[in-house]
Formats: structure tokens, sequence, C-alpha cells
């Protein structure tokens, strides 16, 4: 069946932890008649959320993998995904983002713009997403959707552009005013379904008016239409259509929207705007590399007669095999027909096609350019390109934010240590933001991950799917090393032995950098040290940098130049030139005062205003800096910065100090120097260990 690319839309649903992203998600498929009773997050009739299905996330009432769906609104199809709020399961927004034309950014009509707001706002501007605001929760007690539409601005540098205005609020939210066809709108009925259309009362008027003038004001900027039509009074709803789609695909604009998905207000509306506003994948400019040709740039057609490109973005392991969720970006995809993993160069058949509605499935027999679906029983990694045969692209894949925290990991028996191995393989493969490896040291098996929730779910899913009881180490921080001042180095690799021997002269200097984590340069000058042997010096230093001596992490944030040194024709080779760059960077480290850095995480805090001098002193006690505290009617936001090393724990110290009532997200920010007395104790334990190997 041919689908009209003009009315297809891909789009993501993110916001702040708590902001109602998947209570909004349920609405839109019982309105879009995709489900017949709505369920909520947490339910009391033991169903909880669709989208959420697995049951860790029905329990604890968060979202922890992204989910995706499929539904149909006005004659549109629209493929949405569900993603996390937390930071920690950061890598499902960032994955969903990569291959999404559009999104919706959820707000809290009283949090406003929260912490992780501001990072799903970055992400979604890192992948030059088009998006729609929705202010959800103008029931609650606070709410103060103007007020959000302020921080917009203020706090995200955001056009944003008010489309409807309140009907009452807090509890006597009844309604919205549509400031583009300027008319009052209610939703009636059990579950809001039916929409009334009236007059706009008397005592809005006025209101509702000034706001259509900074509609019509913002809009005209991307329409010379409107802006023509605005001076001789003929402004029509499809000129302010056209001009706020233009300021939204161009990324100049943010149109919002209101309502409150848990009263069943202003849902439908939404759908309304993600149609008018958001892109079709046609609007979308896409690109490829060509491996073929050198990785020269390719622009990419939706066009389903050209040969096939798809993303991979996100693998899950069912009951069935792999099931690996991709993008198709050019071209079509059919049943039993074969695709190239360019990453790999080898071809598998397509066996399964799927449509997927959060863990159900449709079976399809072809999809084309623009759809997102899924393909059963094919072995990738997450991130891999497919294509026709007879071509080999490759789409950039997604930003990856390394893992700042790990934890040792034991089994009680051998049966055990075989169904960890199967559930860590899994995980891996599908989450990248998920590490695992054994410590050559001790032997133990360490996973990595965003933060203790993070790893706390992982643990969680082995107990449970793999039936694996598990012992768990202290939390370990992943410190880095670095170096706090410049020194040079002249330094010569000898050997001797019976036949031909190992000789290299390599000359040059360190110092400190911290725009990034390691350069190397070459300042060789009339070939003293042959060309072929600079990248074989880079990979000794290289290999001395992956275990510093102080606390055995890696050294980063330094320069290497290497300007002078000398070889022998018969007893230089790759590895001596290896050797030589290991053990300059060995002899020079002491000499440029060694430091230990730590993670330092940005935390966001939400509390009633009353426990606000108890948080600050949560903060103050770990080393905390902060650098913001914004009151607000029903709560206070705090911003602040805090090692690593201090926030284990913080999450039950926070329940106490506030009753239960305040709630913090942490994400990593930057690494900074270990204060000296701490340096100390991880120096002396870091020997201790060494000495009981």
């Amino acid at each position: 069946m041919a689908i009209d690319l003009q009315k297809m839309r891909n789009i993501g649903i993110s916001a702040h932890i708590d902001s109602g992203k998947t209570t909004l998600t349920e609405r839109i498929l019982y309105y879009t008649q995709k489900i017949h009773a709505i369920h909520e997050v947490r339910g009391k009739d033991g169903v909880g959320a669709t989208m959420d299905s697995m049951d860790l996330e029905r329990e604890r009432g968060i979202t922890i993998s992204s989910a995706s769906t499929h539904v149909t609104w006005n004659k549109h199809s629209i493929n949405i995904i569900d993603t996390p709020g937390h930071v920690d399961f950061t890598i499902e927004v960032e994955r969903s983002l990569r291959v999404l034309d559009g999104a919706v950014l959820v707000l809290c009509a009283v949090g406003g713009v929260q912490s992780q707001t501001l990072t799903v706002d970055r992400q979604m501007t890192r992948y030059k997403v088009p998006r729609i605001a929705f202010i959800n929760k103008c029931d609650r007690m606070g709410a103060d959707p103007l007020r959000v539409v302020e921080q917009l601005r203020d706090k995200l540098g955001h056009n944003a552009v008010l489309l409807h205005y309140p009907i009452g609020l807090e509890a006597h939210f009844e309604g919205i005013v549509d400031l583009i066809r300027m008319k009052a709108l209610y939703f009636d009925g059990g579950n809001g379904e039916m929409i009334r259309e009236e007059e706009i009362p008397e005592a809005l008027k006025k209101s509702a008016m000034e706001k259509r003038d900074e509609l019509i004001d913002r809009a005209s900027l991307f329409s010379d239409e409107l802006a023509e039509a605005y001076f001789e009074d003929r402004v029509s709803a499809a000129l302010l259509y056209d001009a706020v789609r233009k300021g939204t695909l161009s990324l100049d604009l943010i149109p919002v929207m209101i309502g409150s998905a848990f009263k069943n207000k202003g849902v439908q509306t939404l759908l309304d705007g993600v149609v008018h506003f958001l892109p079709a994948p046609p609007d979308i400019e896409n690109r490829a590399l060509d491996l073929n040709e050198n990785e020269a740039e390719v622009v990419l057609s939706a066009d389903p007669s050209l040969p096939t490109v798809l993303l991979a973005f996100k693998l899950d392991d069912t009951r069935f095999g792999q099931l690996t969720y991709v993008r198709i970006y050019q071209g079509k995809i059919k049943k039993g027909e074969e695709i190239l993993n360019t990453r790999t160069n080898k071809k598998v058949r397509v066996g399964r096609l799927i449509r997927m509605h959060a863990d159900e499935m449709e079976d399809i027999t072809e999809a084309s350019g623009g759809d997102i679906v899924a393909l059963f029983g094919i072995d990738c990694a997450s991130g891999d390109t497919f294509t026709s045969p007879d071509i080999r692209y490759s789409m950039t894949s997604m930003y990856v934010p390394q893992p700042v925290i790990s934890l040792s990991i034991k089994t009680a028996d051998n049966k055990a240590s075989e169904n960890m191995s199967k559930a860590l393989n899994r995980f891996t493969k599908e989450d990248p933001t998920f590490q695992t490896f054994v410590d050559p040291e001790t032997g133990d098996t360490i996973i990595r991950g965003m933060g203790e929730l993070h790893l706390d779910v992982y643990l969680e899913r082995m107990r449970r799917e793999y039936n694996v009881a598990l012992e768990t180490g202290a939390p370990q921080v992943a410190y880095r090393e670095s170096i706090s001042q410049s020194s040079s180095f002249d330094y010569t690799h000898k050997k001797q032995t019976g036949g031909a021997g190992q000789y290299a002269r390599v000359c040059g200097n360190v110092e400190p950098q911290h725009e990034s984590v390691f350069e190397f340069v070459d300042a060789i000058k009339g070939g003293v040290i042959p060309h072929e042997y600079i990248p074989s010096c880079k990979k000794g230093f290289e290999a001395a940098l992956e275990k510093g001596p102080l606390v055995g992490f890696p050294i980063v944030n330094l320069k290497i130049t290497i300007n002078d040194g000398n070889y022998h024709p018969v007893d230089s080779s790759d590895m001596a030139f290896q050797q030589a760059g290991f053990g300059a960077f060995r002899e020079i480290y002491s000499r440029c005062k060694p430091i230990i850095l730590e993670p330092i995480m940005r935390v966001g805090v939400e509390t009633p205003p009353e426990f606000q001098g108890a948080v600050l002193g949560t903060i103050n006690q770990r080393r905390g800096m902060i650098l913001s505290a914004t009151e607000d009617k029903s709560f206070t936001a705090i911003e602040a910065e805090v090692p690593l090393s201090e926030m284990f724990g913080y999450s039950t110290v926070l329940r106490s100090a506030t009753q239960g009532k305040a709630e913090f997200t942490m994400e990593f920010k930057r690494y900074a120097k270990v204060p000296e007395s701490i340096a100390e104790e991880l120096k002396k334990a870091y020997q201790e260990k060494q000495k009981n190997k």
C-alpha cells in the first residue's frame, strides 16, 4: 500500500521525569482508537500504562525503555516513541531523537523548565529536531502556563509562542482558547472525547486578543504574506498555520500548547498540532556517507524507488530472538529480500517485518522510506546501517555518553555464572551506556553505567529475567589521572639480542590541556623519525595512558608533541617505537606533577520551600557547590555541582530530610581535581591493593 509521505509523522515524546509523558501517550492511544480503555501509570487496577510494558516499569511508575507505537489521526500516519525522563536512561532519548523527525517537549504547568528539561532540549538541538511544547498538568495546584512560556524563553532561549490560552486553572481548568481560530474549546464526555466549540467567554476576550497579537507578531517573521495580511486586517487561520509551521521547521519557533492529559483536556488539539506543525519525512534532509566513494556525503530521499538505506537504532531481546528497531531513510524494505550490513559487509535476509505497539507486534509485508518498523532475527549492533546490496552507505551514529559509575558483581555458582554472562551479553548489546568487563587484577566482573538507578534496574532484571542470585561490591567511581605542568622528554629505547636489536629515540614535550582528552602532535622535521613510525609512537603513548600509576585509572587532558628523535636502519621497528613512546611517558609522568580527577555531577533538586535549608545542608555536606536556588509558589529548584563519590545513597538521605517530598536528578557535567586529602587516601588504597595482589 503506497503511503503519502506528506501525511506521515515520526515523533518522540520527551520531558523531565514525572511531567506526564506516559499518561499523555496513553491518552493519544485512546483518542486514536488504538486502545479502548485508559490505564494509569502505577494504575490502581493493576494494569499500568500501555507503553510501560516491562513489569519493573509498572511497579516503579517510571519509563525505563523507550517504547514505539503507530497511530492514525486525521488521515495522517504517526509513529510515536515514548522515552524515559530519568537521566540514567538518557541513551534511550538519544537513540530515539537520532531517528525522529519531530518531538513533543512536555512540561509541567507547575514545575516548568526543570533540570532534565534542559538535557532533553539540548539533545533535541543536537539532532536538529523541530519541536512543539505541551504544557501539561494545568489542573494542578500552582499551575501557571504563562510563567512556563517565559521560562522557555529565558532558560532555554527559545522563541516560544502560545497557541492556546487557558479557560480557568488548577481545579477550575475547564478548557482552552484556540488563539489561531479564536474559539473556546471544551472537552466533554466521560473521557474528554467530545470537543465542544463555543465563543470565547467575555472575561477572557481581551487577554486572548493580546496573546493572539503576540502570536501574529512572532509568526509574521516567517511569512511576508501574514505580515501584509495583518496590516490589512485580513489574517486567516490558514496563514497563521502556515507561518507557524515554517518557523517550527526552521527551528526558530516553538509553538506552545496547553492541557491536562490526566483530566483528558487538550490532547486532541495537541495531535492536531503534530499534524499541522511537525515535519513529514521529506521535510527533513538526512545524509549518509558513501563508503565506496571515500565517505563522500550523500543526501537521502524517502523515495521508495531508490536503493534502500535504513538505520538500526534500538535492539530488544524477546523470546522469539533479537528484535531490531529500524528507521527507513530511503527506498523500501520487503519481507524476504536481502539487505547488506555495511559495518560487517554481511548480507542478511529479512525474515519477519513488524510494526510495534509497545510490546505487541503486527506482521507487515513491506515498509517504505520515512517509516519506523522492526525486524526479527537479524544479528547486528545498535547504530548499524543496512542498505540494498548494490550500495554501501553509512549513517552517522548517535552520541553515546561515557559511563561514570561501576560495580563489581559475583554469582553463587557456575549455572548462575552462565546465566549472568547471557544477561550481560544481551544488555550490553541493547544499551551502549551499559558496559561490562573482567578486572584483570581481581578477576571480578565489573559493570558500568550512568548512575545508581541505571545499574540497579539491570541488576533487578538479571534477578527476574535470568534467575541470577548476585552479590554486589561497593560502587566505584570512574576517576581519571592528569598532569598539572609541562615537561620535555628525550628517551632512547635500546635492546640488543642475538640478531637484530631494538632501537628508537623520541624527544618532545607533554603539556596539560583541558579541551580534549588526548592530542598527539607530529612536529618531526627532516625525517629524523621515518613517517611510517609516527603512528607507532602514538600507539606507545596511548598504551601508557590506559592506566596511570597513581590510582590505576586512564590519564586524560594532555597534549604530547614529538619534535625530534632518531632511528637505526636495521634495529628500528614498529615495536621499538611503540616501546619508546611508552617508556618516554612513564619516565616523564612524575615530573609533570600528576593529579587525580573525579567526575562532577550536575544535581537538580526540587523540594517544597519549607525543606530548602535541609536540602542545602545535604548538598554542602557532600562537597557540593550551589549554583542557584529558585523559589516558586509550590517548590524550590536547586541546581548544584557535586562530586559523584559523595552522591551514593543520596536518595535515602534526601527522602528522610524532606519527608519523601523532594526529588532529584543527576547527570555527568565534567571532571575536576580531587582535594589533596582525598587524593592521598585514594593513592594509599591503590598501593594497598597492589601489594595484596
